[in-house]
């Protein structure tokens, strides 16, 4: 039986899937970042600046994991668990079947950045994805010009699979993005049961 919510630990971060108590941590990172995110995430609906906002969002978080289709984890200091939110790394588009893959996608408070915390969290999140959900794939994408995310997916062995140009509306424009992948190298065999569920 899935637990309700998942916690990892590293050296230095505690990655979690936390409910509505933590909105207001996460109000203040997407305010504190908006700057900084808007170069690289789409755009931010209004809504997402208030505590409301995250308190319905964070508990949706918690059904997504328990529902096995998606794991959406905060980063704080392994230190201060309770401190300010530090980051995000979420799995979505989980699909079981015949492809056994989910997608990418990060983030981190642009004041903490080039301190190897991004590696040191994904590290872990994907090793936990192979390992215990036995999933086969992970996809990722990044803007062309955002060498910090291409050289952070290279050092956790993803590979360049291709280029999708006008990709993702981003920061007032249609961005290309290259797209990535890494495959687990353990063998993973989907369970007949699984194979004729929906890939979509």
């Amino acid at each position: 039986m899935t637990p309700s919510a998942l916690t990892l630990t590293t050296p230095r971060l505690r990655l979690s899937t936390p409910g509505p108590e933590m909105a207001s941590r996460v109000v203040d990172y997407f305010v504190t970042n908006r700057t900084h995110l808007k170069r690289w995430e789409p755009p931010f609906p209004k809504s997402m600046f208030t505590n409301a906002f995250w308190e319905h969002r964070l508990k949706e978080n918690q059904k997504e994991y328990r529902e096995g289709r998606s794991i959406r984890l905060i980063l704080t200091r392994t230190e201060d668990p309770e401190g300010p939110m530090i980051g995000s790394v979420n799995f979505t588009q989980i699909v079981r079947g015949a492809l056994m893959g989910c997608a990418l996608g990060y983030s981190i408070d642009e004041d903490v950045q080039g301190q190897g915390l991004m590696t040191e969290a994904l590290s872990a999140a994907i090793e936990y994805v192979f390992d215990e959900l036995k999933l086969h794939r992970i996809m990722a994408s990044y803007i062309p010009t955002n060498e910090r995310s291409g050289k952070l997916l290279r050092r956790l062995n993803f590979q360049v699979e291709g280029y999708a140009r006008d990709y993702l509306f981003i920061d007032g424009a249609w961005q290309d993005h290259v797209l990535a992948a890494v495959q687990t190298t353990h063998d993973v065999i989907p369970n007949d049961a699984k194979l004729g569920a929906s890939t979509t």
